[in-house]
């Protein structure tokens, strides 16, 4: 334990260790504090046991490389560089060492020695000879794009990303678009309309972008047999038959950077001047501004003629811009694809697909197809499987909904202006009902009106119980009932579906002392009411 330091973060493995050892944290606990497997923190805690605190410091330290140089080599070579090979530059000085001096050292290890120490190389690089480069005689020859990253929009919007598409020859730009970031997606737009409008140019010049270019080798797993390093983009104009050329510097596609400055100048101001402030905005913007910057800054080609190739009739072209993927299809005849599951069918042809290696396609519309021996499939979402529906009915249960996301408040609707009305018989500043004039005028409007419809033969007011049909009869079958004591009057009302006070009324009006025959006549009369409305009513009903 003499001279023993450890790092910040053996310290915390040791705090933790020492936990686990008193019994005062679980090795589970453990592993998830210190972001490793349980596993591993049984095999530190044995280490930990036999050997101390030295088991958690690497097993490197204070050990030096095999390939370090030994300092009194470091020492000598930069005193062979201040002296006797003082001038001489690092690869010259590399190869005097291994011949002259028997120090072996590649001439990378010998600049690192010496500008570690200050020394940097004698020798002064000519500067290179640059000159214009010529355009290329015909259009379509030559294409150069690239991606402009630009406040397009300044505040009135997001940041966009000018996709721009220039021809080497004329200086016409064939097709242009903005889209939210320099992406793959994006840069397969301009190309689809480059196509579309113009034809295949014989070769694209761009720079070394990730869209166009891997960053890093990978196996891509877009279309069978690319080599590593290739990107959707590359696949693309492959399959177009388009060479694609990289340039090593910004000023080697300077074409299409200046053109990138001259539409940050003249679009700039032209998207502000039109008050854009979305991207639709911005591509409407842009659609009715290309022709105008074609027809000033375009040049004729030195030769006639296009070097656009036509697609041949039945081409689909956006079978081949778009993104490609292999994928093994199911048990199920499903395939995955970015977080969804999908379901393909059977055909006439072929009854299952389990086993078999299909290509996705993302079109640029959206659409996801998958095609199989040059045959498309149309896909659809797979219904979710018993373990996801769980899942989700877990995530639901920890954390649900509020009412406000299932039902959100819809947009205020605007106001109608609403017509000026001419003002009625009852207008004026005050309520109706308080102006003892504008409360007789509305009586007698009530009046007139219900004249009216009495006139039109409306019945007024709810409908009377002796209207119903076999009403009477019932009745006098019920009070003989009542008169027996059978039945009380409240059963009565409710087995004639009449309030207790209607039965009452109908009562104390003479009914129940009526026969039959008086209760024909009556069915007979037109005016009986719960209330009679006349004395020779009521003398009928008495």
């Amino acid at each position: 334990m003499k001279g023993l330091t450890l790092t910040t973060t053996e310290q915390t493995r040791l705090q933790v260790l020492n936990a686990v050892a008193a019994k005062l944290c679980a090795p589970p606990e453990a592993a998830e504090v210190l972001g490793i497997s349980e596993r591993h923190v049984w095999r530190l805690l044995a280490a930990y046991r036999k050997e101390g605190a030295a088991a958690l410091a690497h097993g490197n330290r204070g050990r030096a490389p095999l390939n370090t140089i030994p300092p009194g080599v470091r020492d000598k070579v930069v005193a062979l560089a201040r002296g006797r090979y003082n001038g001489v530059n690092h690869t010259h000085l590399s190869e005097l060492l291994a011949e002259r001096e028997a120090v072996l050292l590649s001439r990378s290890t010998v600049r690192r020695v010496l500008l570690g120490a200050g020394l940097p190389s004698r020798r002064q690089r000519r500067p290179r000879h640059r000159m214009r480069r010529q355009r290329m005689p015909q259009a379509g020859m030559l294409v150069q794009m690239d991606g402009s990253q630009h406040a397009w929009l300044e505040e009135r919007g997001p940041k966009l990303t000018l996709h721009l598409a220039i021809d080497d020859a004329t200086g016409v730009v064939p097709y242009s678009v903005f889209q939210e970031g320099e992406t793959t997606h994006g840069s397969l737009l301009p190309l689809q309309g480059l196509v579309r409008n113009w034809g295949i140019p014989l070769a694209i010049y761009t720079d070394r972008h990730a869209t166009f270019r891997a960053t890093r080798p990978r196996t891509h797993e877009g279309v069978p047999g690319l080599p590593q390093g290739r990107t959707q983009l590359a696949r693309a104009l492959r399959e177009l038959g388009v060479t694609q050329i990289f340039a090593l510097s910004p000023e080697g596609k300077g074409r299409v950077e200046r053109a990138n400055g001259t539409f940050q100048d003249r679009l700039c101001a032209e998207l502000r001047l039109a008050e854009a402030r979305t991207l639709a905005d911005a591509n409407r913007v842009l659609l009715e501004f290309l022709p105008r910057f074609n027809a000033r800054f375009g040049v004729p080609a030195a030769e006639p003629g296009s070097a656009y190739r036509q697609p041949a009739p039945g081409f689909d072209l956006d079978g081949v811009l778009c993104l490609k993927e292999l994928r093994q299809v199911a048990r199920d005849n499903t395939v995955q694809y970015r977080g969804r599951v999908l379901q393909l069918f059977p055909d006439a042809e072929r009854p299952s697909y389990a086993g078999s290696r299909v290509e996705l396609q993302e079109r640029l519309d959206g659409r996801i197809l998958v095609s199989y021996r040059g045959k498309l499939l149309t896909p659809q979402d797979a219904p979710p499987l018993a373990a996801t529906l769980r899942e989700k009915a877990r995530t639901v249960a920890a954390h649900p909904p509020r009412w406000e996301d299932l039902y959100p408040a819809p947009p205020p609707r605007p106001m109608r202006p609403k017509a000026p009305r001419p003002p009625g018989p009852l207008a004026g500043d005050a309520i109706w009902y308080e102006d003892p004039l504008r409360k007789d005028k509305h009586r007698e409007l009530v009046r007139a009106g219900m004249e009216r419809a009495r006139q039109a033969g409306t019945h007024l007011g709810r409908p009377r119980v002796l209207d119903r049909d076999g009403f009477l009869g019932r009745f006098v079958t019920v009070m003989e009932r009542v008169s027996e004591g059978t039945l009380s009057r409240r059963q009565a009302a409710a087995e004639l579906e009449v309030g207790y006070a209607s039965l009452k009324r109908l009562i104390d009006a003479g009914l129940a002392a009526a026969d039959k025959q008086t209760s024909l006549t009556l069915a007979a009369t037109p005016e009986v009411d719960r209330f009679p409305r006349s004395s020779k009513e009521a003398a009928l009903l008495t």
